[in-house]
């Protein structure tokens, strides 16, 4: 080490020793932001790059934490689960996706035959009907997005309703289309509005277990055709 260091390290010693002082002093008063770098280095009387150095230290320790443009703020940064979930890197295959649908759509399908009120069930009445009516695959798949989300909202819960949009999201995924395309047969058409009605009944009637059980086999069918899909596709690369 050289001389000229030395001086250096003990700004930087002096400066983490009064920023824990400062700190202490400041959450004591109830305040949660720090001053800013220039009027912390004339406090204490040293050069910003030791209150630099100093605040780093404390913010690997967890004691601050920084924001770009906003200043530096007392304590372990706050979570936003939310912006982590929107984060999520885009899964490999639809079947991750239902895999994942099959443990959070039922559970809502049950909430909301707890929570709905009538209007949430007429407009999901009036969704299934436009799934029903709907005439290109475009349509089918937007009004279908849109009554699975009502009866995600309808559960009231919102960190659910979080999950759903980014699993929503996922499944519209434009590489998947021929995939979706290739599973709504007509026979299955048939079968997933018939369950689309019978899991809205279940909601209307205030039938938790009945909403769950109806919501799960709806998936389950979705999950039987899109594996049959993808082991002919298999099969054909073969």
């Amino acid at each position: 080490m050289t001389g000229n260091d030395r001086p250096a390290q003990k700004n930087s010693s002096l400066a983490l020793e009064r920023l824990r002082i400062i700190v202490d002093q400041l959450q004591m008063d109830g305040r949660d932001q720090l001053p800013t770098e220039r009027e912390l280095a004339e406090e204490i009387g040293v050069g910003r790059r030791a209150v630099r150095r100093a605040l780093e230290v404390m913010e690997t320790e967890g004691r601050i934490w920084r924001r770009q443009g906003s200043g530096t703020f007392i304590g372990p940064e706050p979570t936003h689960p939310e912006r982590q979930i929107r984060k999520l890197p885009e899964v490999s295959n639809m079947l991750e996706v239902m895999e994942v649908r099959l443990r959070i759509e039922p559970v809502l399908a049950q909430l909301a035959a707890l929570r709905a009120t009538p209007s949430d069930v007429t407009a999901m009445r009036d969704l299934a009907e436009k799934v029903a009516s709907a005439d290109d695959l475009d349509s089918r798949e937007l009004w279908d997005g849109a009554l699975h989300r009502a009866i995600a909202s309808a559960a009231g819960n919102t960190l659910f309703l979080a999950l759903f949009d980014v699993v929503d999201r996922v499944r519209q995924n434009d590489a998947w289309r021929h995939v979706r395309e290739a599973i709504r047969t007509s026979d299955a058409l048939t079968l997933y509005k018939s369950q689309h009605i019978q899991v809205i009944d279940a909601i209307e009637r205030r039938d938790p277990i009945a909403a769950e059980k109806t919501m799960r086999q709806h998936l389950l069918a979705l999950q039987e055709r899109l594996l049959f899909q993808s082991s002919g596709e298999l099969t054909d690369a073969v």
